[in-house]
């Protein structure tokens, strides 16, 4: 048991392994958009932009549903959101833990003054 939930995690951090795909999700997080807009907003190839939609709608993180001759994407689950906002904030954690170890590295040490 254990194990499959293990590849069910790498599984999905697998799909995430691209700033493609993560830029994609932050796009659907306001919502449902189509397939259009996103490349739009993507400034990318309809063919890269779809193939990376391919990626997470095997991994069943977006939704897709046709209307007329447009595909509409959505973010099948919110928690999918919530884990890369928690990505942004160790993000931001590992920054702030760096920015503090260079100033400690340009302050003068006590033995050079």
């Amino acid at each position: 048991m254990y194990d499959a939930l293990r590849r069910f995690k790498a599984d999905i951090f697998q799909a995430l392994a691209h700033p493609t795909r993560i830029a994609i999700l932050e796009l659907l997080s306001c919502g449902e958009l189509s397939a259009g807009v996103l490349i739009e907003k993507l400034g990318m190839e309809q063919a890269n932009v779809s193939q990376h939609l391919a990626i997470l709608r095997s991994k069943q993180l977006v939704l897709n549903r046709k209307a007329g001759n447009q595909v509409f994407y959505s973010v099948r689950n919110p928690l999918i959101l919530d884990v890369l906002a928690l990505m942004r904030r160790y993000f931001q954690a590992h920054l702030k833990e760096a920015l503090g170890m260079l100033d400690e590295m340009e302050r003068p040490s006590e033995a050079s003054r």
